[in-house]
């Protein structure tokens, strides 16, 4: 089991890897972006602008082919960043990971600070927080030479954690919704209210589907790399194919999300909608 540092900040709790892959992610896509477009040029494009064109046209034909082309061009740039930072943020728990071992040593008179036990143990309610603590205090002082003791996560991909696909889902539906308003206050209110087929779709399906789909397949993915980690040297061979795949399916579900995000988009900003 892997514990992760959380902390409290006005009734919200923040967890630390989840923090810092958010950041490292943002960070990578800034410099990827600036690296591949720091020699443009207006002749036959080579390298870095190469890439860079190519997955521009790659984003602009996913725009194009839902929202109507007169009006596309203004949501390629928002459909790029969704695409690269989903694409980079899938990818950085594949890389590597980074965890820290510890132990109460009674030889040494060696203990886990309790603040760091306070963020370890962080739980909604009382009963939650003594059977973590219980459940901490065992694993730390684990006589098993066998046992890894309490092991504290400090990376993962953004995406493996429910609260930022959410947060991406719920910025894009609120966008999109804001567009129809804007369109047309009355006809966003006849399209979403009306019909309670609608409303079951943007209030309950759409808010549900679009984020756990990205969620479910990256967090799988990354327990079943831990797992084989775990397993050794027998894991190798599984490992290595496994992570092959998981690059295809990262690349295949930031495809999704912002394909899906140009199609709810479409339906408040196209004129037969």
């Amino acid at each position: 089991m892997h514990y992760s540092l959380r902390f409290e900040w006005l009734g919200m709790v923040f967890d630390v890897s989840t923090i810092i892959a958010i950041l490292v992610s943002s960070l990578v896509v800034l410099l990827l972006c600036v690296g591949l477009t720091r020699n443009l040029t207006t002749a036959a494009p080579r390298g870095g602008q190469n890439v860079m064109e190519w997955i521009v046209d790659f984003v602009t034909g996913i725009t194009k082919s839902y929202i109507e082309p007169k009006k596309a061009a203004h949501f390629v740039t928002l459909a790029l960043t969704l695409f690269l930072y989903i694409f980079i943020s899938n990818q950085l728990g594949l890389v590597f990971n980074v965890n820290t071992s510890h132990h109460n040593d009674p030889n040494t008179g060696q203990q886990m600070s309790q603040t760091v036990v306070d963020a370890l143990t962080l739980a909604s309610d009382d009963e939650a927080k003594k059977q973590k603590l219980e459940k901490l205090n065992e694993e730390l002082n684990a006589t098993d030479p066998h046992s890894h003791g309490v092991v504290i996560g400090w990376w993962k991909s953004p995406t493996a954690t429910p609260s930022v696909t959410f947060a991406l889902a719920f910025v894009v539906l609120l966008y999109a919704h804001y567009l129809g308003m804007k369109k047309s206050f009355g006809g966003w209110l006849k399209h979403t209210f009306l019909n309670p087929i609608h409303i079951l779709e943007e209030f309950i399906i759409k808010p549900l589907t679009l984020p756990l789909r990205l969620f479910g397949n990256i967090f799988a993915g990354e327990v079943l790399i831990a797992f084989l980690l775990s397993v050794g040297i027998f894991g190798s061979i599984p490992l290595f194919l496994w992570l092959g795949y998981s690059v295809f399916v990262g690349s295949v579900q930031a495809f999704i999300f912002t394909t899906l995000a140009m199609v709810y988009i479409s339906q408040q900003v196209n004129d037969q909608h």
